[in-house]
């Protein structure tokens, strides 16, 4: 009987936390088309982010260009540099993700 108290205990405490993790996920997608990178961020539930801030970095980490999302949680910049990029978007609170392009996409979206 202790034994089953004790797994309730950590089945409670893992789904709480999980929970919690899971609060602060955030998406995004990016792609690249005719010289253009084109984000879109959303959280779990569909609800885009808006006013999210969208950073570029390229392969050596370098911030590259940065921009904010609209109303519908889209933002979009020319391609700043053709080489592996990591855009990641922040939309406070600890909701925070990152997108990888391939230095292969940017290139082949140009």
């Amino acid at each position: 009987m202790k034994s089953m108290k004790i797994f309730l205990f950590l089945m409670c405490g893992s789904l709480i936390l999980s929970t919690a993790v899971s609060a602060h996920k955030v998406n995004i997608f990016a792609y690249v088309e005719s010289g253009i990178i084109y984000t879109e961020s959303y959280f779990p539930d569909g609800r885009a982010v808006e006013k999210g801030k969208v950073q570029i970095y390229d392969s050596q980490d370098n911030l590259i260009q940065e921009g904010t999302t609209d109303n519908e949680g889209l933002c979009s910049f020319e391609i700043p540099k053709v080489d592996e990029l990591t855009i990641v978007i922040d939309a406070s609170m600890g909701h925070r993700n990152s997108f990888v392009l391939s230095k292969d996409e940017v290139e082949a979206g140009q």
